[in-house]
């Protein structure tokens, strides 16, 4: 499995709700979230892609490549295409880079059952939320991504995903499960994960 895989970090964004701190480098249980990614990732994957336009602010890690977006401003789809478009991979796993608490295993499952379902897009579900930023692709969307980014305004990663060939991964709503996608979006969210 881990020689078809590739792992992609999505660390790209400006982060201006956090004064331009970035999120992937937080300190959570003493390891840098993008650290404990990229270890829970290694469980299954051959290769790491950082999607980032701040390339400088990654350059402690070892074994990862960078890339930046193609194509200027598209957000977390503008990071999904490049990196798709730098893998040599068939499938790629998509990760948030501001989420402290990923999970091997469940990334594990998750690869595994997108393998067997012949879908172009398998994206987590737990209970009634779609976590779009952690999902498996195969590279054959590239074109069709690509040609949706090309088009003014389309930008949203929910809506390429409805026009997508996309089933989901269906994980039990339990409190467990839900830290899993903690992401942090404020500075607040940042001091309730490391107190």
């Amino acid at each position: 499995m881990a020689n078809d895989v590739t792992g992609i970090i999505l660390a790209g964004g400006r982060n201006s709700r956090f004064g331009g701190i970035v999120k992937a480098n937080i300190v959570v249980e003493g390891e840098k979230i993008i650290s404990r990614i990229i270890k829970e990732l290694r469980k299954h994957c051959s290769g790491i892609i950082v999607a980032t336009n701040y390339p400088e602010e990654f350059s402690d890690l070892v074994n990862v490549r960078m890339v930046q977006d193609i194509i200027p401003g598209a957000g977390p789809l503008g990071g999904i295409h490049a990196a798709i478009k730098s893998s040599e991979s068939e499938i790629v796993f998509v990760i948030a880079g501001d989420m402290p608490f990923p999970d091997g295993t469940l990334i594990g499952e998750q690869i595994s059952t997108f393998t067997t379902s012949g879908h172009d897009i398998l994206t987590a579900k737990i209970g009634d939320r779609i976590e779009t930023l952690h999902s498996v692709f195969s590279s054959r969307i590239i074109d069709d991504l690509g040609r949706y980014l090309s088009e003014e305004g389309r930008r949203s990663v929910r809506d390429f995903l409805e026009e997508s060939d996309t089933a989901y991964f269906e994980i039990p709503d339990t409190s467990g499960n839900r830290r899993i996608f903690t992401n942090i979006n404020f500075p607040d969210d940042a001091g309730k994960i490391i107190n």
